[in-house]
């Protein structure tokens, strides 16, 4: 089912959808994303079943630090990523054992507390979400519905249409250690190192 994008109306079946497991594509404060609850153990096997992804664990995007804390990740390093949120750039964290379910063995995951006043809404009401770029391994990132349903078609639950984001940019990918700053992926956020 595709419906378009209005994250401050969204059709109930589809919020029911997120609420309970679905994986389905929707546009991100960046570009289109493959997306699940993160509590959801079965339906991240399956998201990264879909893309293929052995020890490349997605981003969680949330609408706040409080949905972080929540989720068990360390307040003391979600304190240090908080100066770079919210907007899009994705802070990779070290989280322990209750979420190896999706670090997959490399016990840190990205995450990002978006700015998107509507994709904000959502994640109030969904919780926070896995997410990685709607796109087949080694292929572009979807710019449209129409691309995301070429790649994914009734493999997924539900697809969000947010028009066209041929101009958005991923997001920029950063970890913070006593070192300071890596840039781990250049995007839509330019950050300088020090």
């Amino acid at each position: 089912m595709t419906k378009k994008f209005q994250f401050n109306k969204v059709p109930e079946q589809i919020l029911w959808l997120m609420q309970n497991g679905a994986v389905g594509i929707l546009p991100t404060d960046t570009v289109y994303g493959v997306v699940t609850q993160v509590n959801n153990l079965e339906s991240v096997k399956r998201l990264y079943a879909l893309k293929s992804r052995e020890a490349k664990p997605g981003t969680i995007i949330a609408a706040n630090t409080q949905q972080l804390i929540d989720m068990g990740v360390d307040k003391r390093h979600i304190d240090i990523a908080n100066v770079y949120w919210p907007n899009s750039t994705s802070v990779v964290l070290p989280v322990g054992e209750s979420l190896a379910y999706i670090h997959q063995g490399i016990n840190s995951l990205a995450f990002r507390v978006v700015s998107d006043p509507e994709l904000v809404l959502l994640l109030e009401l969904t919780g926070p979400l896995l997410t990685s770029s709607a796109n087949s391994p080694g292929e572009p990132v979807a710019n449209d519905i129409s691309q995301a349903r070429n790649y994914f078609g009734d493999s997924v639950d539900f697809y969000i249409d947010g028009g066209d984001l041929v101009s958005r940019q991923a997001s920029t990918v950063i970890k913070v250690d006593k070192s300071g700053i890596s840039i781990l992926r250049d995007g839509a956020v330019k950050i300088e190192c020090y």
